[in-house]
């Protein structure tokens, strides 16, 4: 079984698989049609590769894997090392890195190509010499073109879908969400302990950066634990997962305890960057929503429906009955929380703008 991490990972890379092969079809059909008119005149025909049918297939194989590979090391590892630079810089900086990644491919996959059309060895000098008439020839430069334009666009989705989350992003292509339907949801409502304090306290910059330190330290719980970042509002988080995912190895309750434990495992970093160690409180609950795209000078994805309302109700009542977490009775009769979990009744409660109380408790973890 696959963690929710690595299935994240690998559905994150494949796109970059997929943009690869279509631009890499329409540049190798585009060049054989241009190749075919050019063998006719002057056009250096020692340094061309015909294609095919096993050319073919050998250069769309080559495509794949060179596409996953820089969705690889995209995801795995670029973006996290030029996460604080600008949308220019970065772009800047992975060409220059993929153009010398990329030289040594074509210098690679040029002689096998060559290999194959010709049915020879690929150490017979006849190879060489061909690739170094391609290395000085028009085809080259054309290659280049075409490899950097599919280098551009991937490197464009790839800030594209960090900047608006996978998810989104993908919903967006396939049209999921153009219509709005009716899902089975969990949320979670996360809000800061004493933020209006610790914000007149630090400063708005100070406290800015501490709001990115803060959510950073929740990415990896949250992936891990299958859910989904609907929405960041000021110093709260608001967490969702489909209920499949969030009934799972009861991963939206394990959520909260892994999110507690990222930060107290930098409360010491905290306190010396700001004087303070952030905590927070949490309300989670589930029931239906309506999701659909909305939006005309900017589009989103949004859920409606009651379930929003009265888990950011029960949030609220966190600090009423003196705990971090509170856990509406709907979505505690879902569970399963075995031994590891103690559950503790908090009896009927008023919400804000509900008829109905609700009974809620709340959850410790040994």
């Amino acid at each position: 079984m696959l963690s929710p991490k690595t299935k994240r990972n690998i559905s994150r890379i494949i796109p970059f698989g997929v943009i690869w092969l279509i631009l890499g079809w329409v540049s190798l059909f585009s060049q054989e049609a241009v190749l075919a008119v050019a063998l006719e005149g002057n056009s250096n025909q020692s340094a061309v590769i015909r294609m095919t049918p096993e050319v073919l297939l050998f250069a769309s194989i080559a495509i794949i894997v060179v596409g996953l590979l820089v969705g690889t090391i995209e995801v795995l590892w670029l973006s996290n090392l030029f996460s604080k630079k600008s949308l220019s810089l970065k772009i800047a900086y992975k060409f220059g890195f993929y153009t010398i990644f990329l030289l040594l491919v074509i210098f690679i996959s040029y002689p096998i190509a060559a290999a194959i059309e010709s049915q020879i060895s690929i150490f017979d000098p006849i190879i060489f010499n061909k690739l170094s008439d391609f290395v000085t020839s028009l085809e080259f430069a054309s290659t280049l073109v075409s490899i950097s334009f599919s280098l551009f666009v991937s490197l464009f989705y790839s800030e594209i879908s960090e900047n608006i989350g996978h998810g989104v992003l993908t919903n967006f292509f396939t049209g999921k969400y153009h219509q709005p339907i009716e899902e089975k949801r969990m949320f979670l409502f996360s809000d800061m302990k004493s933020s209006t304090t610790i914000a007149e306290q630090l400063g708005h910059i100070k406290y800015f950066e501490l709001l990115k330190a803060y959510y950073s330290n929740f990415s990896d719980a949250i992936i891990r634990h299958s859910g989904e970042v609907y929405q960041y509002v000021g110093d709260e988080i608001i967490i969702s997962w489909k209920y499949n995912d969030g009934i799972k190895n009861n991963n939206c309750i394990n959520c909260f305890f892994a999110m507690k434990e990222a930060l107290k495992k930098r409360a010491d970093w905290y306190t010396s960057t700001f004087g303070v160690t952030p905590t927070f409180k949490a309300g989670l609950h589930l029931g239906e929503v309506t999701a659909g795209e909305i939006g005309v000078l900017k589009k989103e994805i949004i859920f409606t429906g009651d379930v929003l309302n009265t888990t950011a109700r029960i949030q609220g009542l966190c600090n009423t009955h003196h705990v971090d977490i509170l856990v509406s009775k709907d979505l505690i009769n879902e569970l399963q929380l075995g031994n590891e979990f103690q559950i503790i009744a908090l009896g009927k409660n008023e919400l804000k703008g509900k008829e109905e109380n609700l009974e809620l408790f709340t959850v410790k973890k040994f």
